[in-house]
């Protein structure tokens, strides 16, 4: 009988360990990277239990680990999974399923482009793409309506500028929407015209939803198939983590979807586009912290402030250097701006205002000072996204109100060859002006506001530290000064990115009880010389100690 007894002891003690088994994942001969506490720390071993991290360390804890699997990494370079603190995420699969027209550096060839798109796609109603940049061109013009005619005319075509804040239609499409002489530039947008008040083919901010609100909308199919594209993408190059900046109802229910099915493979913090209809909708529960265990969260709101630099949209105090009269173009007045961030905060939302001009940036920090001196602070970490142009006297007031700059690095070597010249040699001394804010304790967020810039984040990672193109120029770097050391560079794309989102307690570290969100790339970040930093490849990505990318 003690016999039987004992022998059913075993039995259930096998089975109640059988149960309560953990998943269990050691990576050794790591060179690995990641922040504790404030302290930047280099590792051997990394022990991952249940999609967390357990404990990281020397060469000795590997011995000490029992059970589980063993993955070698032979001396490749960890980093904590890489987050993009301000991108579009459905912009970024569109764009890879339209034509991409991205850093092409003529008329000629854009056109060129875009007619081999054409021949491509013969069913489809209307042409759309994104990417074209007047300021890579010899001319540095507009482009024209006549021009898209040339290689396209028995269809609509519509082009979003690389920036979003412009886009190029051809003359079927201005047709289509009955733009005429008499259509009036709307607030806070602008039609192109010619000197005799016709329109030309390029609308600015607000101006083109006379077009796009004519464009059929996407179906369910490809608003899923281009979200795959974007998952697919971020996974590859190495982020685990993105900031969506601005999003309707119908998305974030698409969101939902593929979390519930396990197909979010990059963490979405999404922003809820506007204080609207959208805001209505999604904020009737208050806000998201977590969503499928931080696979999404929905806490925070965008708003729209001012349009870009390169379309001259950006809302400027004084006119543009380069364009005298214009002062760009400021979507709200401060009273309306006002209301609708105090709509968001009085809900509980961090509110997340995009300002690139220096007008736009004191706008808004009036907007954030007068709702923090009704509502209190709250904790909620509100944002200024891009942060671009910014008169010296306001710097000072991020910190005053407890503002993070999201701002993004590739937006300064992209924006190099004529951001001075949009707004000369004084007013520049406020642009990109990373070191100022990171010298007065401004929080920085870094990102890349793709499809605007490339997705992948080592081409912000590059720019932060150099300030200079993939060539290596200028030398120096541009205004050198206000560059990032890697240290700053590496905290502004993990443990900082995550306080942005509120989630330092979950993410941007491979801290214990962290999610083992991390990715393996070809080359120590550290220690290569930085001309290298862009070049870096991801070999693996990893969310919740479950590989997502890679070998």
């Amino acid at each position: 009988m003690k016999k039987l007894l004992g022998t059913l002891f075993i039995i259930a003690l096998f089975a109640f360990a059988c149960t309560t088994n953990t998943d269990v994942k050691t990576f050794i001969n790591a060179n690995g990277y990641t922040f504790m506490g404030d302290s930047l720390v280099t590792f051997r071993t990394m022990v991952i239990e249940d999609g967390k991290v357990k404990e990281v360390g020397g060469d000795e804890l590997a011995g000490e680990v029992n059970g589980g699997e063993v993955f070698n990494l032979e001396g490749k370079t960890v980093l904590p999974g890489l987050i993009d603190a301000h991108g579009h995420v459905m912009g970024l699969g569109f764009q890879e399923l339209n034509v991409n027209l991205a850093g092409i550096e003529t008329l000629e060839a854009t056109l060129d482009t875009l007619k081999a798109y054409a021949e491509a796609n013969p069913d489809l109603e209307w042409i759309q793409g994104r990417g074209w940049n007047q300021t890579l061109w010899p001319e540095n013009e507009f482009p024209t309506a006549a021009d898209l005619d040339e290689v396209v005319d028995d269809r609509p075509v519509w082009l979003t500028r690389v920036d979003g804040h412009a886009a190029w239609a051809n003359t079927m499409a201005m047709e289509m929407a009955n733009i005429s002489k008499e259509t009036p530039d709307p607030q806070g947008g602008k039609i192109i015209r010619d000197a005799s008040g016709q329109a030309t083919g390029v609308f600015i901010d607000a101006a083109e939803n006379y077009i796009a609100q004519i464009i059929p909308e996407p179906t369910d199919q490809e608003r899923k198939l281009a979200l795959e594209k974007a998952l697919e993408k971020m996974a590859s190059e190495g982020l685990t983590s993105v900031h969506d900046a601005g999003i309707s109802s119908q998305t974030w229910e698409l969101y939902k979807d593929f979390a519930d099915q396990g197909k979010m493979n990059t963490r979405i913090y999404a922003m809820i586009g506007g204080t609207g209809n959208d805001f209505d909708e999604l904020s009737q529960n208050g806000p998201i912290d977590s969503y499928a265990n931080d696979r999404l969260a929905l806490r925070s709101v965008k708003i729209s402030a001012d349009g870009a630099l390169g379309s001259r949209g950006a809302a400027m105090k004084e006119p543009y250097s380069d364009d005298p009269g214009n002062r760009g173009l400021l979507f709200y007045e401060q009273e309306e701006l006002n209301q609708m961030v105090d709509k968001s905060i009085s809900n509980g939302y961090q509110t997340n205002i995009h300002a690139i001009g220096d007008r736009a940036n004191d706008v808004v920090l009036d907007a954030f000072e007068q709702a923090i001196e009704e509502f209190g602070d709250q904790g909620l970490r509100h944002r200024i996204e891009h942060a671009q142009i910014v008169s010296l006297s306001d710097i000072p007031r991020f910190k005053e109100l407890g503002i993070i700059a999201s701002m993004q690095a590739t937006h300064a070597t992209s924006d190099m060859n004529m951001a001075e010249d949009r707004v000369g040699p004084d007013r520049i001394e406020g642009g990109y002006a990373w070191q100022k804010f990171l010298d007065q304790g401004t929080i920085i967020a870094n990102g890349s506001d793709f499809p605007v810039e490339h997705v992948n984040p080592f081409y912000g990672l590059y720019s932060s530290v150099t300030r200079q193109d993939h060539e290596g120029n200028p030398p120096e770097g541009w205004y050198a000064e206000e560059a990032l050391s890697r240290e700053e560079t590496f905290r502004s794309f993990t443990i900082d990115a995550a306080y942005a989102a509120h989630q330092e307690d979950v993410l941007g570290s491979l801290e214990p009880g962290k999610w083992a969100d991390f990715i393996v790339i070809d080359r120590d970040f550290f220690e290569v010389p930085a001309i290298e930093i862009w070049q870096t490849e991801v070999l693996q990505t990893w969310v919740a100690g479950e590989k997502v990318f890679g070998n």
